[in-house]
């Protein structure tokens, strides 16, 4: 049989659900210092991010780095608990 199970990490997760999870994770200051974007650090919001992360792929390719590198930082404390 074969196996369906994706091995990319962002199968089935959309941008809004990885912003969310980030915001959440780590806020907008922190995720302002780490991706230097205007709309992470000035009135932020959901709406406004997913606007222009949508229109820029620079942008949504570091969020989405980003996302990876969280969850990835969270299978491997889980593991060593």
């Amino acid at each position: 049989m074969i196996n369906n199970k994706h091995k990319d990490p962002l199968h089935g997760i959309t941008l809004e659900m990885i912003l969310v999870y980030l915001v959440e994770k780590i806020g907008w200051e922190n995720l302002a210092r780490r991706i230097r974007i205007n709309c992470f650090a000035k009135d932020p919001s959901i709406k406004s991010s997913l606007t222009f992360l949508r229109r820029t792929s620079w942008a949504r390719k570091k969020v989405e780095d980003l996302y990876i590198t969280e969850i990835g930082s969270v299978s491997k404390k889980g593991t060593t608990q």
